[in-house]
This record gives C-alpha cells, structure tokens and sequence, in this order.
C-alpha cells in the first residue's frame, strides 16, 4: 500500500487516546518526560513525471519534540509494552523557490524494540496537519504540482537509535520517511515523500522507569463479544485542476464485528456511496440523447481495528458489488483513526483509496450496538 494512502493516519488523538479505559489507581506512577530537538537532511522522490522539475535541491529542516514514557495507568499501556506518545513541531526550508518552506504539527506513538540502561532502539509513527504557505495557484504558482491547498495531512515513519551521554541527555540518530498530502480535497495532489537522515539530541527526566503493577483481570469484559456498527459520513473533493468547483460525497455503513483479543477487532460489513463529482465527469463526457448509468456505488468489506484504549486504527478492504458506472477499479482501501465518545457512539477520519491513489476523505459518525 503505497504512503499516499497513509497520509493522514494516527493523528492528535494519540495523545488524546489514553483517557479511554482508566485504570482505578490509588497512587499513579509518574510519566517521565523527553524533549528533543532534531536536525534533518534529506531529498525529495521524483515519483512523477510531473514532479521531476521540482526536485532540484535537498530539503533541510528543525524539529522539537516533547513525548512522555507511559507506565501503565490504562490497560493498554501494558498491552503495547509501554510505548511513548510525543508531539513534534518540525520546519522545512525545500531551498526551492517553488515549494519553499514548509510547518507541520504531528502526534505520533514511539515504540521501543530494544532497550537497555544506556540504549534504546524504537520505531516511531505518526500523522498531523502540515501548512504550505506556497500551494499551487493558477496564476502565481502553478509549477507546483506536489501541493494544492496550504493546509495539508502528514505522516511521519521513523526508526531511532537513542544513546546515553550523560544520566540525563542522549544523542539520537535516524532515518525517517515522511509524507505530505491533502486527501484529494484539492487538485493536484501528487504529494512530498522526504527520507531523511536525522541527528540530535533528547534530554530525559527519568531514562529508566518502573511500570505500574498490572492488573490480574485486565481482559477486557467484551473480548469474545459481537456487536454492530452503523454509520454515515460525508466527504468533499475537487475533481481536477481546472474544474475548482467542491463535490460532497456520501456514505453510508453497516457493519458486524468481534472483539478477538485485548488489541483488535474484526468487521465484515457492507455500505453505499454517493460520489457527486462523478456526475460532472459524465456530463464532461457524454453526448446528447445518451442515457446515463448511475453513479451510485455499493459494496461488501473486511476490516480491522487496532484498539488503543478508546481509539482504534482502522483499515478496510473492499469489492463493489454494484458498480454501474465504472470510474474506478472493482476493489477500494479504507485507512483511518476511529474515536469512541462513549460506549455507543463514536466519530472517525477515513481515507478512501483506489490503487494507492487518494479518493476521498471522509468524516464520520456512527453507533456501536
């Protein structure tokens, strides 16, 4: 699955996500601190042909990050083996009179492979919002064919290697991939993929720490239990780069699930859309007098949900039953973040996708029965 497809997955709510499942302790044990501060190097892939003119240069950039170490005071910290959650704030100057300068803000989960009193070896992912002051325009900007709207999803995949220079501060090395897109919100959106090289340092509170006591009965009461969910979303999309015009997008979702084990749930499900832009693609094309197929879509899928307290990240693999109008291949991918409110209702960011190519982004709410 290509990284276009992930561009906006895991997203603030990580940091959000451990007020799901509260753990009844009378004495919390505290959750150490790391603050970073990173410098980057990297290049720019030509996945394109139409991008080929913008990779000139290689991107250089900043990062800050503050992460806490979790210790157990929700089930699922356990469950993960005590993972970090961070926020990181990161400056990229392209060196580029296209493209620029670019910010983003990311929420990510860093968890750790190999850890011993002076190292750490751990993999890091995460998504937020990234800003480009420097979009396509028409008129203005319009060699920019990586970016089309200022605001913008990213993604953030990363293996560190931490060491101890002193009790307290460590140097850390890196090599990340990040990617920058918009969900097809606005065209063009080919995307920025940076690998890069990183090199700094971390300043730790506490580098060892002791986790809670867990629980004896920390299965979940509903592990082994089914259940349904119903849901509808709506979604906005630009077709092309001449046509600016926004078009909603609807669906809706029923599904059947299990709970298997403490981490993850399975679906099967079906669900309907109602793509608005497909419309206006066939009038571009049709002919007078020509009787036109509907543009309705339904289909069956499987799913999965990786569950982190009150979160979930989800995917979804699907087949168009019906289909009449065929402006896309038979099968679809859905990746998102899912956030349950309470017990019954819950809201979710999707990204639906065609081949690894973007289709739309969809918002949803929904009810767990």
């Amino acid at each position: 699955m290509s990284l276009r497809i992930r561009s906006f997955l895991l997203s603030a709510a990580l940091l959000a996500a451990p007020l799901g499942l509260r753990a009844q302790q009378t004495a919390p044990v505290p959750e150490p601190l790391v603050v970073g501060l990173y410098a980057q190097g990297g290049f720019i892939i030509a996945h394109s042909p139409r991008v080929k003119h913008l990779v000139t240069a290689h991107p250089t950039g900043l990062e800050l990050n503050l992460q806490r170490q979790l210790t157990g005071r929700q089930p699922w910290h356990a469950w993960y083996r005590y993972p970090k959650v961070g926020l990181a704030l990161v400056y990229y100057d392209y060196h580029n009179p296209t493209l620029r300068h670019s910010f983003a803000a990311s929420a990510y989960l860093s968890k750790s492979f190999w850890r011993t009193q002076r190292q750490e070896l751990s993999f890091r992912l995460g998504t937020g919002i990234g800003y480009f002051p420097f979009p396509f325009d028409q008129d203005s900007n319009h060699k920019n064919t990586f970016i089309s709207s200022r605001l913008n999803a990213t993604i953030q995949a990363r293996a560190e290697y931490d060491v101890a220079l002193t009790p307290k501060l460590g140097l850390l090395l890196g090599v990340a991939l990040n990617h920058y897109s918009n969900g097809a919100t606005a065209k063009p959106n080919l995307g920025i993929n940076i690998p890069t090289l990183l090199l700094g340092l971390n300043y730790h509170q506490q580098r060892q720490f002791t986790p809670q006591p867990r629980p004896a009965g920390d299965l979940p009461a509903d592990v082994g239990q089914n259940f349904w969910n119903l849901s509808t979303s709506l979604g906005v999309k630009q077709r092309n780069e001449s046509d600016h015009k926004l078009y909603w997008v609807n669906s809706v979702t029923v599904a059947a699930g299990r709970r298997v084990n403490r981490k993850s749930n399975l679906l099967v499900g079906a669900e309907g859309f109602f793509d608005r832009s497909l419309l206006a693609e066939q009038r571009d094309t049709a002919r007078a007098g020509d009787k036109l197929p509907d543009v309705k879509k339904a289909a069956v899928f499987i799913g999965h949900e990786l569950l982190f307290g009150r979160l979930a990240f989800d995917t979804h693999l699907g087949i168009y039953l019906y289909n009449p109008y065929k402006s896309n291949k038979f099968y679809y991918e859905r990746i998102g973040l899912k956030y349950h409110f309470t017990e019954q209702l819950f809201g979710a960011i999707d990204l639906k996708v065609h081949r690894g190519a973007a289709d739309v982004l969809e918002w949803k709410i929904g009810v767990k029965l």
